[in-house]
């Protein structure tokens, strides 16, 4: 066997494997001796058929790839010990000749980490600010939630509630029909034609009116896009939204336990004030991991990124599965393929590899270690908020890979509150002097 090591890029590396004949012709032998016991050969007992007939009734070319399949991977272990390669994923490997055997395999390696200067890294997050616009832009979610819709007489306006028939054709074929269909007349809606709510302001309780509206190219429904399509629609009802004043009844009819437009206000400003809190701290994290990350110099190969957007797709599927929906649906609804779907996870993927190899070099040099005890901890906070059976779910917490992924969830964790207290001393350093 000569083995010759290409190139060497991407952290792969890309080795050519040529096969010596007589390796060859003993794998062969030892797969027709394996293979003629098990089938089953006309003249001959089982396992007794000589060689050259065996080949004919089986197929020599069959036999030549039963061959490889013992071949290569035997062949593909001592070429990584010979050439000293620590292979983190299972290579690509294409046969590029049968005679002589040749192959070629590509050989994903360890990722290289070089840190930057990290301590340097000086950043802080940005403030936590409640205004009274944000309070007040609440209130008025909450008042069109406790709205009252009432039958009013005049034409079809804006942000009304009409009821409708409407009658459909696209390409000659019915398209969208339905009877006493509620819909809210949004301005500049998409849904379920561009231009169908501006088509329907003025009209009067009991009109019809038809119209034609063409789709656009990347319009989302894949049917409809591009088309044309032609609507008659009937208007039988028309009501008008009617919105509660702001007042101390109000403020009970929104929490029972709060008598006062005051109390209100004060409990909206507390409540945006910490999902504005998590927000920033959020942001602030994500500043600083990219920080680290840029100044540092990251090696890796391909392999991991596609084994990102592996995970991210099997997260999409259970979700969706969860929901009641397939990916075949799916992509149809958004018409795309599934092979587009992996190019759009492409990027924020890359972004995630680079970051996590990041964070586990510094985690490394930080000498950064979890506890039993704090993995125990953090499986008793995470039954805590599952609604299915506890006790099932902490027994498949407790499984020995599970346990590992917690930990390496737990390391990041505490490897980010380091970038973070570095970014602020950082700060703090500078006032000081």
């Amino acid at each position: 066997m000569k083995v010759t090591n290409e190139k060497t890029e991407n952290r792969q590396a890309f080795l050519k494997i040529e096969m010596e004949s007589a390796e060859v012709e003993e794998s062969t032998e030892t797969s027709y001796r394996r293979l003629v016991k098990r089938v089953d050969v006309p003249g001959f007992r089982r396992g007794k058929a000589p060689r050259a007939i065996f080949e004919r009734h089986f197929g020599k070319h069959r036999l030549f790839h039963e061959m490889l399949d013992d071949l290569v991977p035997q062949a593909y272990q001592k070429a990584v010990a010979e050439q000293k390669l620590d292979p983190i994923a299972e290579p690509q490997i294409e046969l590029a000749e049968e005679a002589p055997v040749i192959f070629k395999a590509v050989v994903p390696l360890k990722p290289v980490v070089n840190l930057g200067d990290y301590n340097t890294i000086d950043l802080k997050p940005q403030p936590v600010e409640v205004t009274d616009d944000m309070v007040n832009a609440v209130i008025e979610q909450l008042r069109h939630q406790h709205a009252i819709w009432e039958l009013v007489e005049h034409p079809v306006d804006f942000n009304g509630l009409v009821s409708l028939d409407v009658e459909s054709m696209m390409k000659d074929e019915p398209f969208i029909n339905q009877k006493s269909v509620q819909y809210q007349v949004v301005k500049e809606s998409m849904s379920p034609a561009p231009g169908f709510s501006e088509q329907l302001v003025g009209m009067k309780k009991g009109e019809e009116k038809e119209f034609k509206l063409q789709y656009p190219a990347d319009y989302p429904r894949p049917e409809a896009a591009g088309n044309e399509a032609s609507f008659k629609v009937k208007v039988t009802e028309i009501k008008q939204e009617t919105l509660p004043e702001v007042n101390d009844a109000f403020a009970t009819q929104v929490n029972p336990e709060i008598t006062a437009v005051e109390v209100m206000r004060q409990k909206i400003t507390e409540d945006l004030k910490k999902r504005v809190e998590e927000r920033v701290k959020n942001d602030f994290e994500d500043r600083v991991i990219e920080a680290a990350t840029a100044m540092s110099n990251v090696e890796y190969p391909p392999v991991l990124v596609e084994a990102e957007i592996d995970r991210s797709l099997e997260r999409n599927l259970r979700f969706l599965q969860n929901t009641g929906q397939n990916i075949e649906t799916y992509l149809k609804s958004i018409g795309k393929t599934i092979e587009q779907l992996r190019e759009e996870l492409r990027p924020v993927s890359v972004k995630r590899v680079a970051e996590s190899l990041v964070l586990g070099k510094i985690a490394e040099q930080e000498k950064m270690a979890v506890t039993h005890a704090e993995i125990d901890a953090e499986i008793e906070e995470m039954v805590k908020k599952y609604s299915g059976n506890k006790d099932e779910f902490k027994q498949a917490l407790q499984a020995k890979r599970n346990r590992e992924s917690i930990e390496d969830t737990l390391i990041a964790r505490k490897t980010i509150k380091r970038l973070i207290e570095i970014a602020q001393t950082q700060k703090e350093t500078k006032k000081e002097a």
